[in-house]
Parts: C-alpha cells; structure tokens; sequence
C-alpha cells in the first residue's frame, strides 16, 4: 500500500513538472512570436536581405496660421561601393555632367576599397532617377565582351533636407539644422527632441550594384516628428522685420530688435531682428548673427526702466501722478554728480512731468521715496534678473546685483535705469505687466504642437503673478501717455486715432568686448490702445550711429508695426478722450482752477 501511494507520488510530481515545463514553453513561444516578432524579422532581413534606414522628416515649424517657416523636403543621397567601380577617373567623366559637378570633384568620391562612400548628399529625387537612367542606358550598349567596362556601384539613400520658405524673415527665432540634421539653433535646437522623427527601414534588392527602384519593401514605416506652431504672425512679422532693417540700415546700428506682444496670454505675435541670415545657406555665416538678440543680448535699459521706479513709488503710496518735486538739471549724491540729458534750470515737475520728459534727476528724487531694499524689491517683482520663462535657447537672465553688493551710486542710477541689464524680452514684458492691469505673464512663442497624425495640442497655459495693483496700472497708463504727447520724449510714436502709451530708452551701452561704456542703446516701448491695451510692441537699437535718442529712432518703428496690427486686427479706436494729466506745478495749479471753476 505504501509503495502504490509512493509511485502515485512520483506520477503527480512528474505530471506537475511536465506542466510547468510545458507552461514555459509556451510563454517563451508567445513572447518571441508576439513580443519579439519584429526583432527576429528584422534579424532574419538582415542576413537574408539588404536593409537600409529611412530617414524620418522632422516636423514642421509654421506660424499660427499654419504657414511654414521650416519644412522637410525629400532627397536622394547618392553613394557608392567603391569596390565596384573598374575605372574612377572614366566613371567620373561619365557621371559628373549629370550631376551637375565637375569630375575632380567626385573622383575622389569613387576611387578607394570603401564599400561605402558619400558621392552627393541630398540631391533632389529626380537627380538619381536620371543618373539611373542613363548607367542602365549606357550598359545597355556594351557588348557580351564589354562586362567589364559597365559602370555599377551606384545607388541611392532616402532622406530628408529642411527648407526655410520664408528665409531671413524669422530666422533668429527659428534657428536652423546642421548638416547632420540636428537642431543648431533657435526652435529647431530648443525642441529638436520632439521635432525630430523616427527612423524607419527598409529592404531592397539589387542589380549590376544598385538599387533597383520599385524593388523597396517598408519593414519599419518612418515616423514623422512633431509640428511645432508658434504664436507667430507672418504678416505682422514681415511688417516689423522690414521696419527693424530699415531702422538698422538708416541709423547705422549694430543690431536691432522688435518684439510684438500680447499682454494678457504672453503670446509673441512676431520676433524680427537685424541684420540676420538666410537659413538655407549657412555657410560662411557668423556665430554672432546666428544669436538671437532678444534673450540672449543684454543692455542697461535706460529710461524705459523709469517705468517700474515710477510703478513702485505710485505702489507703496510715496508719491501721486501729480507729486510735485524741484528738479535741477545735475543732482549730487555719494560723491558724484548726476545729469539730465539737456541743461535746463530747476524745474517744478509733477511725478507724470518727470516720466514724460524722462528726468533723471527727478527719478533720481522718486526713487528715494522708496530706498534701496524696496526699489530691488519691485525690479524682481517686475521679472528683472530672472529668466522670463519664454523657453527660448540661450537665455540670459540680465544682471540685477543684490543691495548687500550696491555701492553709494547704485540706489539713483537704478533708479534711472542703467545700474543692471536686461534682456530685449525681459524690458517688453514689463510694459506688458503695466498694460495687463499689473499682472505679468511669461512670454511664449508656442501656440502648441501636432503630432504624426496631425492631432493639435494646445501649449499650456502661461504663468502668471500680480505684480502692481490694477489701479497703480492705471495711473502708470495715463502717466506713459503724455510721453507720446507733444510735451514728451516720444510724438513719433503717436498714431492719430488711438490712445498709445510708452516710454522711451536712451542708455550709455556697455561694450561686451571692453566692459566700458561705448555708444548708447536706444528704445521705445508702448502699447495701444492705452486704455485696454491689446498690443505691446518694443523697439530696440544698440549703438546707432546716426543719433541716438530712443524717441526719434524708435518711435517711428513702432509706429509703423502698432499701426499694422491695429489695422490687421481690425482693433477699432476706443473713442474715449485722453485724461490731462497735469506736468508741471504750473499746469497743476492751472489744473485745480479749472476744475474748481467747473464745479462751482
């Protein structure tokens, strides 16, 4: 009995174990046909077939209408098995008139025991098919005793060049791809991961050395890459790069910049930059005209940093738009003596007065209603010393100093505007704060992304924190109008029919090269209409030649661009009339009279 129950012990035991090792077999068959299936295929292509990669197309960059700025375009690479070919230099005489080359120049390409080597890199479809074309015709005239005068070893590889449609128009935002086709600059570098597609592979057979067109099996499809849209108007950006080259040209600067804005999303509506290349020939191109300017250069804001010391001072309540203060045309502090741009006795300005006329001396006084710990505090705030958020390469943070490192002379330079650097991105963000009731709101030149299939994903929503009070916003609005009056720094800018609102820059610049002060930076920042803001527009010009002040120069720039977007955007006059504002002491009292006179 023991010896039965024993023997039925050892059945169960090797039936179980059967079991088990059946159940592995069975996983192992359904992971290789299943799991591995395609790796196996692939392996067993090949050592049975000839394979090749497909390049993938990277994904679009368009505007946001959809109109490209890059594209890829198919190509055909054409190589060669340098081990197939009988006579280099006879072969090179035959093909290089198709190829539109000289034979010096592809001989080199032929000649050696490579089985592999590059003779024209992305040359367009139709090249190859001609070259084909005309070996197979020329082997077909060889006699049976001629086999070895027949020219073989050609064939082609399938890829992919990036065209730039739009060329210089936004090619400092955009960037470009290197040969490799990897991202180098701009978005094409900051989003190459996602622009970029993957591979595919496919299997092809042979003849006389070449690959014989039509006989391409797909094993693996290429996967496009993502499509990038940005916030970019082509219309408005053609508008605004045509009037920075212009400005750049006429005013004998090194570089300009124009940036248009939207201050309640922080969608950039166009970027434009000059001088600047044309992407679809970068050869011979400088590194410094590859930059993009707008993150990546900084520069002492000048006067249109006046905006946020004005902004802080309204904020804490040490002064009002009509806070009157005695402002000499040099003012001593810490040893040393600051000036206004032009000679002028003691002047009775209101705060507005001071911001219209761009008094540095009297920024100087309102400044110090604040001290120092409270005026770095509103910088920061307002964005200064950090990054912006716009995910741009290369961008710069600009240069704030902590107060612990301010010396005597720090407190009224800042609050003048030179003392720190910003960025050209960073400065129009401010006045988007003003003009968005108080509240910033990061830039951004991504309006989302679509994949392979074409399914749209919007791009997140922007960051954004209050920084002033949306009744100090408003003072601050009505107070930047009277810059664009005829009593101000900047009627260029005006534009007759809407209520705009700036500020204009003229700031010593600081020589990278030498860290001195060399030329001036000059600039215009506004909005309009003034009293609900849909447009920021900045201008910019480091080191004009031919004057300097930011007003003359840069007023008309913006002029030209605002008045397009009004106009494109079908952005009516708001039809309320501009508030006096009163600029001197004089005008104040005069102000009170007639108010007075009214009420009584």
């Amino acid at each position: 009995m023991g010896n039965l129950l024993l023997a039925k012990s050892r059945i169960q035991i090797l039936a179980f174990g059967f079991l088990v090792v059946l159940l592995l077999m069975s996983l192992q068959l359904f992971r290789v046909q299943i799991f591995e299936a395609g790796n196996y295929q692939l392996r067993a292509i090949d050592e049975m077939q000839t394979t090749r990669t497909v390049q993938a197309p990277r994904g679009d960059i368009t505007d946001i209408n959809g109109v490209s700025f890059a594209r890829s375009v198919s190509a055909i690479s054409i190589v060669v098995d340098q081990t197939q070919i009988a006579d280099p230099a006879k072969t090179a005489a035959f093909v290089a008139p198709i190829l539109g080359v000289t034979a010096g120049e592809i001989q080199g390409s032929l000649t050696g025991k490579r089985k592999y080597a590059m003779v024209l890199k992305n040359a367009r479809p139709a090249l190859w098919e001609k070259l084909y074309a005309a070996i197979q015709s020329y082997n077909a005239t060889l006699g049976s005793k001629e086999i070895d005068k027949r020219i073989i070893g050609f064939f082609p590889e399938r890829s992919y060049i990036r065209e730039y449609p739009s060329g210089r128009l936004i090619s400092s935002l955009v960037g470009f791809v290197r040969a490799d086709g990897v991202g180098a600059a701009g978005i094409e570098s900051s989003m190459n991961s996602i622009i970029t597609g993957t591979a595919g592979r496919y299997s092809y057979a042979r003849a006389s050395g070449a690959e014989i067109p039509g006989s391409q099996s797909e094993i693996i499809e290429p996967k496009s890459g993502t499509t990038v849209r940005l916030t970019i108007d082509r219309d408005v950006q053609w508008v605004a790069a045509k009037a920075i080259a212009e400005a750049v040209k006429s005013s004998g600067a090194l570089n300009g910049t124009v940036i248009v804005m939207d201050p309640k999303t922080g969608e950039i509506i166009a970027h434009a930059t000059a001088p600047t290349f044309d992407p679809n020939n970068t050869k011979g191109v400088s590194l410094d005209l590859m930059r993009n300017p707008s993150v990546q250069d900084v520069y002492e804001p000048g006067s249109t940093g006046k905006v946020m010391t004005m902004a802080a001072a309204l904020e804490e309540k040490t002064v009002t738009p009509t806070t009157v203060f005695s402002v000499p045309y040099g003012l001593y502090r810490a040893g040393k003596t600051f000036h206004d741009h032009e000679r002028h006795p003691v002047q009775h300005l209101t705060t507005s007065g001071i911001l219209a006329v761009s008094s540095n001396t009297g920024s100087i006084q309102v400044g110090e209603t604040l001290g120092s710990e409270r005026l770095y505090e509103y910088l920061t705030k307002f964005g200064i010393g950090t990054k912006t958020g716009s995910g741009l390469p290369g961008e710069s943070s600009g240069i704030l100093h902590p107060v612990k490192d301010w010396s005597g002379t720090s407190a009224p330079t800042v609050a003048f505007g030179q003392g720190y650097s910003v960025t050209a991105m960073q400065a129009t963000s401010v006045f988007a704060t003003i003009a968005n009731a108080g509240v910033r709101v990061s830039p951004t030149v991504i309006a989302g992304t679509s994949d392979s299939s074409g399914h749209f994903t919007p791009a997140d929503k922007r960051e954004s924190v209050r920084v002033i009070s949306e009744d100090t916003a408003a003072k601050l609005r009505i107070m930047m109008e009277s810059v664009v009056s005829a009593s101000g720094t900047a009627p260029s800018a005006a534009i007759p029919g809407y209520r705009v609102a700036g500020k204009t820059g003229t700031a010593q610049r600081v020589d990278p090269i030498t860290g001195k002060y060399s030329g001036y930076t000059a600039s215009f920042i506004g909005f309009a209409p003034a009293d609900t803001p849909r447009y920021v527009i900045s201008v910019t010009l480091q080191r004009p030649q031919n004057g300097h002040y930011g007003g003359s120069l840069c007023g008309p720039v913006f002029k030209k661009v605002m008045t397009f977007v009004l106009q494109s955007e079908h952005v009516a006059p708001t039809g309320t009339k501009v508030e006096r504002v009163a600029l001197t002491q004089a005008q104040l009292v005069s102000l009170k009279a007639t108010q007075a006179s009214v009420t009584n």
